[in-house]
């Protein structure tokens, strides 16, 4: 059987109640006798595994390589060091021309 929750209009608590689907929605809060409406909440239901569209076709269109990442950082990685071996390379042109 279903847990559902429902809000009271008047004093808002919230009231989870075991029903079945055949039972009638509850009208009034048993606190205050003010008007309940059904509140929609989440699932605890969660399909796992495979074959199910989550696990086995929702990222189909997306690209999720890592290597392409990794290549991105390797390059980035790279310009920072050769542009560092640069400017000590500068920094020695010029001490050199500064002694002499």
């Amino acid at each position: 059987m279903p847990i559902y929750e429902y809000e009271c209009t008047k004093c808002g608590r919230i009231e989870e109640v075991l029903q079945k689907f055949s039972d009638k929605p509850l009208t009034t809060c048993r606190h205050c006798s003010g008007k309940l409406h059904k509140l929609i909440s989440h699932s605890s239901f969660h399909l796992k595994g495979s074959g199910w569209y989550v696990t086995d076709y929702a990222g189909k269109g997306k690209d999720k390589s890592p290597a392409k990442d990794r290549k991105m950082k390797a390059s980035s990685a790279k310009g920072d060091s050769s542009t560092a071996s640069t400017h000590t390379q500068k920094e020695a042109a010029s001490k050199t021309s500064e002694s002499s």
